[in-house]
């Protein structure tokens, strides 16, 4: 598997939605910047926030794209484009409602699951073969009470729940930057005691 050199976090932009629960893939690249001591600055021609982080001594590109969710996929091409990047070569990090909070799982290729951020990318790309981190926020229980849900903020104990799969994901992260999928894979999949 080719080593990662670009993670995009899916959220929309605005202080309105900065701790709702659409916003995990925002707070994972957040904090990977915030590990790394870089801050984000905003790319017109890629419409959205760059970083660059030093991981498992490599390179990597971060990108929140400043456009909506469901236009997320503008923003992942141009950068793609821009730094001659393989969609092979990226991993998009977003929130996951058939996952509970919690837990944070590795996954290539695949559909979008309804995830829209992802749809308007594989819209574009024509494929889905990219990485993802999936972080869980768990269901509302019925489809109807999606869009509040996901639009919403999660509770105190969610919250905690969030935060510790993330960082859960940014101790495998290494691994997956140099291309070691499976040992990322089975370090974030595999239960702590």
């Amino acid at each position: 598997m080719a080593e990662l050199r670009l993670i995009v976090g899916l959220g929309n932009p605005g202080q309105e939605y900065a701790r709702t629960r659409h916003n995990a893939g925002f707070r994972f690249v957040d904090a990977l910047a915030g590990r790394a001591g870089e801050a984000f600055r905003v790319d017109a021609k890629l419409f959205g926030e760059t970083a660059q982080v030093q991981v498992a001594g490599r390179t990597v590109r971060l990108l929140k794209p400043a456009t909506f969710m469901n236009l997320s996929g503008k923003s992942v091409l141009a950068a793609l484009q821009f730094w001659k990047i393989a969609p092979e070569e990226a991993m998009l990090a977003h929130d996951e409602l058939d996952l509970p909070p919690g837990t944070a799982r590795f996954k290539f290729d695949g559909g979008h699951g309804g995830q829209n951020g992802l749809r308007d990318t594989m819209r574009l790309l024509g494929h889905g073969r990219f990485h993802r981190l999936r972080i869980g926020i768990g269901h509302p229980g019925h489809k109807d009470r999606v869009t509040p849900w996901v639009l919403g903020r999660a509770s105190a104990e969610d919250e905690i729940l969030i935060d510790r799969a993330i960082d859960d994901a940014l101790d495998a992260l290494p691994l997956a930057v140099e291309g070691n999928f499976m040992d990322a894979m089975t370090r974030l999949h595999t239960p702590k005691n």
